[in-house]
């Protein structure tokens, strides 16, 4: 065996999405800033992305992320999530995935019966609290990026469905949050492809008909997917994110449950101190928590908390032989989707 690099991963999920936590074989990414090193990856140098990401090291159902020294003083770790599509600055699934490792590797001090780890992301500060005993994360709650509603009501012209009623909302990234029933579709397993082909072509119609930037971060521009959002029989939120190039969020994820306790906030259909069981297209679950008003750039906002589980299920190294000649990877729409027109 005669590898050129060397990654060594630690794999987790949360509640169903997978979250690989490099732990070692990365030594660093240009930018005295997580936005920075964000925008280098973006925009200067994809290949780490494309090696961790792709096949043959890596498959669709999944996100890779960095860890970092923090850049800022009020944090214990740097973090950036890597997906298909580009670096994205938040994540909360990948949030309680990394939590999670970190703590029961040791990487980190567990303290029972509460350990607090502050995480650095583009998109500020997240806090996370894991419950802790016997040396096991039970469960990690997140104090989220303050959120906000961008739009609400928007319309967009979608090619091959017509006019498509939505909202723009931010929960430490972008979201186009839109009701199924209007496409006659549900948030069910047997529906996931066409949900996914639909997220896919409204998510191309936001990106050419509206304009969206967060007010205080440059790096965080436009949506990075789209969700849809329902209830089901119980009451219960049900929500499915489509992420690019062609895939559903495993988890009931916590950015996007964010931005849509914004939305009702917004519409007076939630106040401080409401909370929510959130369940995700394999019905898993987190709670999320409206714990108080806030504002972000002088616009009404709300505090998210949002909790769930993560469970450790592999140690995978990773390396790449100079021959190969796939050494920044493929991905093929057979398993990936096919709307690469939505990667970076």
């Amino acid at each position: 065996m005669n590898w050129s690099k060397t990654v060594t991963l630690v794999e987790a999920h949360a509640e169903g999405e997978v979250g690989r936590i490099v732990t070692g074989g990365v030594i660093t990414v240009p930018g005295a800033t997580i936005a920075d090193k964000i925008k280098h990856l973006n925009e200067v140098d994809d290949s780490l992305r494309r090696f961790l990401v792709f096949e043959p090291r890596a498959s669709a159902q999944m996100s890779t992320c960095l860890i970092f020294p923090p850049t800022r003083p009020d944090a214990d770790i740097g973090f950036i999530i890597l997906q298909g599509d580009k670096a994205h600055a938040m994540s909360g699934s990948n949030s309680i995935c990394l939590t999670t490792v970190l703590l029961e590797t040791g990487m980190l001090p567990m303290v029972e019966p509460e350990t607090i780890v502050r995480i650095e992301t583009a998109s500020g500060l997240v806090t996370a609290r894991a419950t802790c005993r016997n040396g096991k994360c039970e469960r990690v709650e997140l104090t989220m990026n303050p959120s906000y509603a961008h739009l609400l009501d928007a319309v967009v012209e979608v090619e091959g469905y017509g006019k498509v009623k939505l909202d723009i909302a931010y929960g430490g990234i972008f979201y186009a949050l839109i009701d199924p029933a209007q496409l006659g579709l549900e948030i069910r397993p047997d529906q996931a492809k066409k949900l996914v082909e639909a997220g896919s072509a409204i998510h191309r119609a936001v990106n050419a008909q509206l304009d969206i930037a967060h007010p205080e971060i440059d790096v965080i521009k436009g949506i990075s997917y789209t969700m849809f959002n329902s209830f089901n029989a119980a009451g219960e939120l049900k929500g499915a994110t489509i992420m690019p190039p062609g895939r559903i969020d495993r988890s009931p994820c916590g950015t996007g449950n964010s931005a849509r306790l914004a939305v009702a906030a917004a519409r007076g259909l939630a106040k401080p101190g409401d909370r929510f069981t959130a369940r995700s297209i394999i019905d898993s679950t987190f709670e999320v928590t409206y714990a108080s008003d806030t504002t972000v750039a002088g616009r009404p906002a709300v505090q998210p908390i949002i909790s769930g589980r993560g469970w450790i299920h592999g140690i995978h190294q990773i390396g790449v032989d100079p021959s190969d000649p796939y050494q920044l990877g493929y991905s093929v729409a057979d398993t990936w989707g096919d709307a690469f027109d939505l990667m970076n």
